[in-house]
């Protein structure tokens, strides 16, 4: 028992010797750290001035090659070479929208469009915004001194300093409530004005001669014109306006937080924040998502799956009848299951994105402040400090209240400062939406401005593509003949009628009408009877030969659907007039109702209530009807020709004959397309098409084409019967042999 005793008492005392020897070291240890930072603190107070010197040189250095490289994105050689990085007619389109000197012409392209003159509204408005900004900021920085005044008066237990800095606290917030609607205010109407500038540009380009018909049938680069000019526009205005704000704001409040945090806590701490700020920005840049391509390529699948939706409700009818419901279904249903890939694609990289920009801007950014707002106060335990913080220009308070007071301030500083930075990082994410935004307006900005020129980009299809696959002449639809505007007649010069696609129909058409010539057009279905009305309404370009034909105003087309608009009865009489302008011309309403007494229409302004009902006549109206009323706004207009492509189908014979007696009656030529041959007796000319790229142009004889053609029908027939006579006489062969 002695010995276990003096067993344990030698264990003890040989534990407390290893203990005394490790606080010795431990000990030593500490206490050259401490020399070593005592060190490093006077040799950095020594050499304080230098080092402040070399961080501005090295942060001014920062700036320039930042700079540098920006002016270097800007003049890159990867936008396309001419007319502010846009693409040339018939080349191909980038994949997605880039930040590189494509995007940044084509956002000042626009940004001239939205903001017209440096003394306009816009710009007036874009001031009154950019002096809020600025003064929202500094009234930031007026809260932040007052808050740390009023923690430190609550810390010192200053009653009266307390609830004076509540009073002024209360004061702040009128003019800082104020300021923040103001600001909200004016970007809504920035929005609104950006948009309403570029609608308009677009509407005057876009709605311009038959601007609008060529980009829907003469040109495939932009598939639905009503989402970029509904939609798209709009989103790149609200983007463009909020991009302003959120990114102008931000960059002035880094820059007056920084200046006030380099005063408080030394230019030292603040350049250690900067370090990490960049470096962590770095990161989120690297994997940041290709947002600009992911947003340009989310509104072309919206714009399709618009564009079916727009499709079916179109052709509804004709889709009904044929019970194609099922098809239809399948089509949308595969444009949609086609968005929403893509939009979960989207959500699943902003989850990880969204996740990680968070942590680094809310809570490693904070925490990085909060070290350096805390990192002068226990700075002062360490030996020598006192002596570097005479020479720095951060200024440590000794008392509770003062550095209380002091890390509030700075606190509230870093953490706007933090903020601001934040919405910094989120406006990158914004800057490349705009950019896929940008991407798709200037885009269709380019079509409307090459259409406008006559220049077209179509892709070429079927038995155009096979032609000319290997064919060494020149794409005839790239070539253009002439288009001259005669007095009052229509010639055609050698003039070939070709489908946008590239399909000749006629490789050389030559005809020429003049008053009161009445030409009858006839040929099998897809012979160009219709391309021909094309060429000469001014819808599709003419590829060749020389086309003579008087101004559009002289040229009226009577198409077999007639349009009629949104709008009252009267209307669709005067269509395109409107009523100031028919009044203008000196037509009543009495004499519209001559018009429909013409057409025996005369019943339906009392049936439908009247000249001012508004209704969709479109289906208010039979096919008959709706055929008549187009017949009445020929006679309303009285053009030297009309074009009558099957216009009167759905009228009975006694009504077609009236409608053409007066037509010719009021001197209007007649250029007829239709099968009828009632009709054959209004005309004195044939154009006849054989549906082999041939025609014959001559002299119609009404009475002798309808002895021929009864002649003709009258054989096809006999030569049936004998045919028939022929096979059953065989048959009796056949039949009498086998008995």
């Amino acid at each position: 028992m002695v010995a276990a005793l003096n067993g344990d008492l030698f264990v003890g005392a040989f534990i407390r010797r290893i203990q005394d020897a490790l606080f010795k070291q431990v000990h030593g240890f500490k206490h050259r750290q401490l020399v070593a930072l005592t060190r490093l603190v006077f040799l950095y107070a020594k050499y304080q001035k230098h080092i402040k010197r070399s961080i501005v040189l090295l942060i001014c250095a920062a700036l320039i090659e930042r700079i540098h490289k920006m002016k270097r994105l800007m003049t890159s050689q990867r936008a396309s070479p001419k007319d502010g990085g846009q693409a040339e007619a018939g080349k191909p389109r980038r994949s997605g929208a880039q930040l590189d000197k494509r995007f940044f012409d084509n956002l000042r392209r626009l940004i001239a469009i939205v903001v017209p003159r440096a003394l306009c509204k816009e710009s007036a408005m874009l001031a009154a915004h950019t002096l809020l900004l600025i003064f929202r900021t500094f009234l930031s920085v007026a809260v932040a001194a007052l808050d740390g005044q009023i923690v430190s008066a609550l810390v010192r237990l200053q009653g009266r300093e307390f609830l004076w800095g509540i009073a002024r606290w209360m004061g702040m917030a009128v003019p800082a409530t104020l300021t923040n609607s103001l600001l909200t205010y004016l970007q809504t109407a920035l929005a609104i004005r950006f948009r309403q500038n570029l609608t308009e540009h677009v509407h005057k380009k876009y709605l311009s001669g038959n601007t609008y018909y060529a980009v829907g049938n003469l040109d495939d680069r932009v598939r639905n014109a009503d989402q970029l000019i509904a939609v798209d526009i709009r989103k790149f205005s609200d983007s463009l306006a909020e991009l302003y704000s959120n990114l102008a704001k931000p960059t002035l409040d880094a820059f007056v937080y920084n200046v006030q945090l380099a005063r408080s806590l030394g230019v030292e701490s603040l350049f250690g924040i900067m370090l990490i700020i960049q470096a962590s920005m770095g990161m989120l840049r690297v994997l940041a998502p290709p947002f600009g391509q992911l947003v340009a390529q989310e509104q072309r699948l919206e714009g399709e799956f618009h564009f079916a939706h727009s499709r079916l409700i179109e052709h509804a009818e004709e889709v009904a009848l044929y019970r194609g419901h099922e098809a239809e279904k399948r089509s949308i249903t595969r444009r949609y299951m086609r968005l929403v890939r893509h939009v979960s694609r989207v959500v699943r990289l902003n989850v990880f994105y969204g996740m990680l920009e968070d942590f680094v801007v809310k809570y490693f950014w904070g925490a990085a402040g909060l070290v350096a707002c805390a990192a002068p106060v226990f700075a002062q335990r360490i030996p020598g400090a006192a002596a570097a913080s005479a020479a720095s220009s951060a200024s440590v308070s000794s008392d509770l209240g003062s550095r209380t007071r002091d890390f509030i301030t700075n606190r509230r500083l870093l953490l706007s400062g933090s903020d601001a930075l934040g919405r910094m990082m989120y406006s990158y994410k914004e800057i490349v939406e705009l950019a896929g935004y940008t991407e798709r307006v200037t885009d269709l900005l380019t079509v409307l401005n090459d259409v406008g020129e006559g220049r077209y980009v179509k892709t070429k299809v079927g038995t155009a593509a096979a032609k000319n696959a290997g064919a060494p002449e020149a794409d005839i639809v790239s070539q253009r003949g002439r288009l001259v505007e005669s007095a009052d007649d229509v010639e055609f010069i050698g003039v070939p009628i070709v489908s946008p696609n590239g399909d000749v129909l006629v490789r050389s058409l030559s005809f020429h009408v003049t008053p009161g010539r009445h030409l009858l057009i006839v040929g099998p279905n897809g012979c160009g009877k219709s391309s021909m009305f094309r060429i000469l309404g001014g819808l599709w370009p003419v590829y060749g030969g020389t086309l003579r034909k008087p101004s559009m105003s002289q040229i009226f087309y009577i198409p077999q659907r007639p349009y009629l608009p949104i709008g009252t009865l009267r209307d669709q009489l005067i269509y395109p007039d409107s009523a100031a302008e028919m009044k203008a011309k000196g037509v009543t309403d009495i004499d519209l109702l001559g018009i429909l007494d013409v057409v025996q229409l005369r019943h339906i302004v009392e049936r439908e209530g009247g000249w001012d009902t508004v209704k969709l006549w479109k289906d208010a109206l039979s096919g008959g009807d709706k055929q008549r009323i187009a017949m009445a706004r020929l006679f309303y207009h009285r053009p030297r020709y009309a074009i009558m492509d099957e216009c009167t189908s759905a009228v009975s014979m006694d009504i077609e004959k009236t409608m053409y007696t007066h037509a010719t009656d009021l001197g209007i030529t007649l250029l007829t397309v239709s099968h009828r041959q009632s009709l054959w007796q209004y005309h004195n000319y044939i154009l006849q098409y054989d549906g082999q790229g041939g025609y014959v142009f001559s002299r119609l004889d009404p009475e002798r084409r309808i002895q021929l053609t009864e002649e003709k029908q009258q054989i096809e027939q006999e030569l049936a019967s004998i045919k028939e006579m022929e096979s059953r006489l065989h048959d009796l062969e056949l039949q009498a042999a086998a008995y």
